[in-house]
């Protein structure tokens, strides 16, 4: 079977992983994490989970200021991502990257236009259908954030690959070597920038006649509204929760994969959730909540290291009768409390070791799809879009994201991997003592 995936699967799936499509998404994603973490405090507290905590901060005056922290970090996730994607597809390609950044940005505001009804309470002040003409000088929010991730991916795709193009074939103005760089790079990105720009505002011109909306409007509703539809099912959360572990066993960073993958769209869906949960502290069906975000994959997915191996951590600290696990033991399960799992891994090792195949690809998948279903039914609330560092310790990070009932059931789900895991783990301990005393009897022999 390892050499089946190595010779005919990996290949494949590798190729695809390294390409400069979706190493340009990876990398340009990953420019928001620092503002995903700091926008998810301040959302946090302008949302506090404890009721006597919210009331003093609305009471102070203090909330509208978490608010506005928040909408100018996390609740702008669309212009890191377009930014950051056209900036590392061109940076790839050996090429200054910092123009094809700002080409992008300006190409993905030109595509959108003010489209959201200002309310004065519950009154309407401006309707949907008048705010293009009526907030013409306006940048409307609703587009910076989870609702423009799909179009914003697009266009960062296009103005990078676009970008590289025109400077490969040398379609550029070229300075003498006399000018300073900053100005001969500036001049460089002129004829691509007068292209990139125009095209796109050829688009926008044709979807405001033809379609009647704009073409991050269209994107959404043809294409990100379906595919976060596919995500956010319970077909979406077993394949994701059952291909991660499934790639690690064979030793490739499953986590990385699926997630450069996967991870605009869970994006996307935490930051809907974020939205929210700001607007009305909590989250539901009803008000167009998503159940699979990143934090779901994260907190019950990934939590404690891919495959969920806190049961082991336990065992071969505190219960493995063989040298080998005690010694594991000792210095993996500090880093398991922290979601580092790969001293496990490779150390017990859990790749390419048939015994663990089953609990390590069930764990996570169960988890993640009873959680899914705790949601569902309305026993578990919806997770509130909060965004935690990934080294960010069990229980802690359950009630960040979900408040004390999701912390509950991350303990319970974490406490029942001992057990999923104890049978596997417990044979493996014993053929490696049993090992160990058959050397152990032989060396006292030799002595003797």
């Amino acid at each position: 079977m390892k050499k089946w995936f190595n010779e005919k699967v990996m290949p494949g799936m590798m190729w695809f992983v390294n390409t400069r499509v979706i190493t340009a998404i990876k990398n340009g994603m990953l420019v928001s994490l620092p503002f995903i973490m700091v926008g998810s405090v301040f959302l946090l507290l302008a949302s506090f989970p404890v009721p006597a905590v919210a009331n003093w901060m609305n009471a102070t005056g203090l909330t509208p200021y978490w608010n506005q922290a928040y909408n100018a970090s996390f609740g702008v996730m669309s212009i890191f991502a377009v930014v950051g994607i056209a900036y590392n597809w061109a940076k790839d390609a050996g090429y200054e990257p910092l123009p094809a950044g700002m080409i992008a940005l300006v190409s993905f505001f030109l595509i959108m236009r003010p489209t959201t009804a200002v309310l004065n309470g519950t009154k309407t002040v401006i309707s949907a259908n008048q705010a293009p003409t009526m907030l013409g000088g306006f940048i409307d929010r609703t587009w910076l954030g989870g609702q423009g991730m799909i179009a914003a991916i697009l266009v960062g795709l296009l103005t990078g690959w676009i970008y590289s193009w025109f400077l490969k074939h040398h379609i550029t103005i070229k300075l003498p070597d006399s000018v300073p760089p900053a100005v001969s790079d500036s001049f460089i990105a002129l004829i691509p920038a007068f292209v990139i720009v125009t095209g796109f505002l050829v688009i926008y011109i044709i979807f405001d006649l033809v379609a009647h909306q704009t073409v991050t409007q269209w994107i959404y509703t043809t294409i990100q509204t379906p595919l976060q539809g596919l995500t956010d099912s319970a077909g979406g959360v077993f394949l994701v929760g059952i291909l991660i572990p499934f790639l690690w066993f064979f030793g490739v960073h499953g986590s990385t994969i699926v997630s450069g993958i996967m991870s605009p769209l869970l994006q996307a869906n935490a930051l809907q959730n974020a939205k929210i949960f700001q607007a009305h502290g909590v989250v539901t069906a009803a008000l167009g909540g998503h159940i699979f975000t990143q934090s779901l994959l994260d907190q019950f997915g990934t939590v404690t290291g891919a495959g969920m191996t806190f049961g082991i951590a336990v065992y071969i600290l505190f219960f493995a009768k063989s040298a080998q696990m005690r010694a594991i033991g000792k210095v993996a399960f500090v880093p398991a409390i922290f979601n580092i799992n790969e001293p496990i891994l490779f150390g017990l090792p859990v790749v390419l070791n048939p015994l663990m195949i089953i609990p390590f690809m069930f764990m996570p998948t169960f988890s993640m799809l009873s959680t899914y279903f705790l949601i569902k039914v309305g026993i578990l609330p919806y997770l509130n879009g909060v965004q935690v560092p990934w080294t960010t310790p069990p229980i802690v990070s359950g009630f960040l994201v979900g408040g004390w009932k999701v912390m509950i059931w991350q303990a319970i789900i974490i406490a029942l991997s001992f057990f999923v895991y104890y049978p596997f783990v417990r044979r493996q301990d014993k053929m490696l003592y049993d090992q160990e005393q058959l050397e152990a009897t032989k060396e006292a022999g030799a002595t003797a």
